[in-house]
């Protein structure tokens, strides 16, 4: 169930005295970021100004996450599971989660090969702004839209020849470079992954 305004009585409060635990998702990468609790009020206040509100149980208030910090949690989507006794929300970190400095509160959560791709997109969007002469993305981007284009077509060729006249290992090296390249192209035309995979989803279901 997708939570909103309209429906937030319909969760099951009874269960646990009033509150609910609520896991956060990174709404890019899909990594688990950290665990809280809220109570109607929180969930309320969550719903209203899109930033993760949680109850405290030590302070015996509500919490905005990130209120000391400025590391607030952008909502993008809350849910319930299918017994209506935890929420999963889905949102934009803009800054560490922990108060470790760490991007996890759960340090054994490594990101899946899967997610790496919206990690690196994350990467290379920050490389955007750094000095030319401290990174390559950045001094490749500052030579224009033409060149970063043609370096990706130039790595699409190597994938292409590779796959028939080199090794595995040559082949996967290609892909890579071809990979980082799209990235780059994307991020210098300030298109989302996201809106690239919605495109693949969007074919996948008319099949």
């Amino acid at each position: 169930m997708i939570v909103s305004l309209d429906n937030i009585d319909q969760l099951a409060w009874q269960k646990m005295d009033g509150l609910l635990p609520a896991i956060v998702q990174c709404s890019a990468t899909g990594s688990v970021l950290m665990q809280g609790y809220m109570n109607r009020e929180a969930l309320t206040k969550t719903l209203n100004t899109d930033k993760a509100t949680f109850y405290s149980r030590s302070k015996q208030r509500l919490w905005l996450k990130g209120e000391s910090s400025n590391n607030v949690l952008l909502v993008k989507q809350i849910l319930s599971d299918c017994d209506r006794d935890a929420i999963l929300i889905s949102a934009e970190p803009q800054g560490p989660t922990c108060h470790l400095g760490t991007q996890s509160c759960f340090p054994e959560e490594e990101l899946s090969q899967q997610n790496f791709l919206s990690q690196l997109e994350r990467v290379i969007s920050q490389r955007k702004t750094a000095s030319p002469s401290e990174s390559y993305t950045a001094s490749l981007m500052a030579k224009g839209l033409n060149k970063v284009a043609q370096k990706v077509g130039e790595e699409g060729v190597e994938v292409a020849l590779a796959a028939v006249a080199e090794t595995k290992e040559d082949l996967l090296g290609e892909c890579a470079d071809l990979f980082f390249h799209t990235l780059v192209l994307l991020q210098h035309k300030d298109i989302a992954l996201s809106e690239v995979m919605a495109v693949l989803q969007e074919r996948h279901n008319k099949q």
